[in-house]
């Protein structure tokens, strides 16, 4: 049976259970991830540490471990840029194709307040998913990396 748990500024994970966490999106993101460091810092924001907005960490996963998590992070902002910004969702690699990644989504939507923003790249095969929870692509996205 799949536990799903909810982390919030209001209510924040033990500093174990993120670790698992990082360990953990790191580990199935697969080309789509970012380095450890990055991913800590994304959950610290939406645990509202060092004085952040907060946000929202959902896991799912059985008494043997993990299989999937989700992060979004408040934005501050709203109107003009959504008020929510999905940072990451994996799921296990062994688990993919069983709705696990729809439940997650799912819960994420129904748990955050305000619309949410997400990047995706044109290859991720999770972007059907999102197309079919009602996520559009209205903007190409540009970025300038200073160094």
């Amino acid at each position: 049976m799949t536990e799903f748990k909810t982390y919030t500024e209001k209510h924040t994970a033990p500093d174990a259970e993120i670790q698992q966490i990082v360990r953990f999106l790191h580990d199935h993101l697969d080309q789509y991830g970012d380095e450890k460091e990055d991913i800590g810092k994304s959950i610290h924001y939406a645990m509202g540490r060092n004085g952040k907005p907060g946000g929202l960490v959902i896991t799912a996963g059985t008494p043997e471990g993990l299989l999937g998590a989700v992060v979004l992070n408040k934005t501050g902002m709203g109107g003009y840029i959504p008020e929510n910004i999905l940072v990451y969702i994996a799921i296990d690699r062994n688990t993919r194709g069983t709705g696990l990644g729809k439940k997650l989504m799912q819960q994420a939507i129904e748990q955050s307040e305000g619309d949410i923003a997400l990047h995706c790249e044109p290859d991720n095969p999770a972007k059907h998913l999102y197309n079919k929870l009602g996520f559009t692509s209205k903007y190409l996205e540009m970025r300038l990396k200073k160094h």
